[in-house]
């Protein structure tokens, strides 16, 4: 999988809490992450730091060998890191409340297993069609979900940022792990809600779809929501199954 990513600070927070990692395991696997810190001004980028690189740490010494494996594996070490952030936020005041989302997936062969909790979001492009292959854990989607509300009113209440499930909050991290088709020419974009809250679904695809590089797309999309205001921290990361093989 070709990869490509960025994070950007936006136009009106003081500090990027978000962070962003890809690794690799010992049989060429790849791991991405994105994680979105809350709780905060001071702790939410300690409790992302954390998710993600105690993630990608497990990843290169202990990595699942199959999409069965990795769905287990990510229920476990989410799980292992939520209770590390808990532990954590008792060591001193300033940590106290922090926590973070989190979109993950490992690429194997023709499958592509991803993990979320929050609202840091995953999606899949096949053949121009850009679909959500995440669940978003927050107020606004269990309204969607309820029919109270549409997905568009959903994106302009200003409870939008209000989410249900995190990492380091409460003891138990239930997270949403599935899998999915991963084919040749197939896109995974994962973004935390800095952009897909500004940018339109349709504007990604139209973006996803154009012949230029991984980067230049991501750079294109951070922009944008920029532009429409950049009212958070913004990480987009980018995978693309390069494997022209049969096989």
């Amino acid at each position: 999988m070709e990869i490509a990513f960025q994070s950007d600070i936006g136009r009106r927070r003081s500090q990027n809490q978000d962070r962003v990692a890809q690794y690799t395991d010992k049989n060429g696997h790849q791991l991405v992450v994105i994680a979105d810190g809350i709780g905060g001004n001071l702790s939410g980028d300690v409790a992302a730091e954390m998710t993600v690189k105690r993630l990608g740490h497990r990843f290169k010494m202990d990595s699942p060998e199959n999409p069965l494996e990795a769905i287990r594996w990510f229920a476990r070490e989410v799980q292992i890191i939520n209770d590390q952030i808990l532990k954590k936020s008792k060591e001193k005041l300033i940590y106290q409340g922090m926590g973070t989302t989190m979109v993950a997936a490992i690429a194997f062969e023709k499958t592509l297993v991803v993990a979320n909790i929050g609202d840091s979001r995953g999606y899949l492009l096949h053949q121009d069609t850009l679909t959500q292959v995440t669940i978003d854990h927050s107020l606004v989607n269990e309204l969607v979900k309820s029919g109270d509300i549409t997905e568009d009113e959903a994106l302009k209440l200003p409870q939008s940022n209000i989410i249900t499930r995190a990492i380091g909050i409460s003891p138990d991290a239930r997270i949403e792990v599935n899998r999915f088709e991963f084919n040749p020419g197939d896109q995974l974009l994962m973004c935390s809600d800095g952009l897909f809250k500004t940018v339109e679904k349709s504007t990604m695809v139209k973006i996803l779809d154009q012949e230029i590089s991984l980067k230049a797309k991501c750079t294109q999309l951070v922009e944008l929501a920029n532009e429409a205001g950049g009212p958070d921290n913004i990480t987009v990361l980018i995978g693309k199954n390069d494997d022209d093989q049969e096989g």
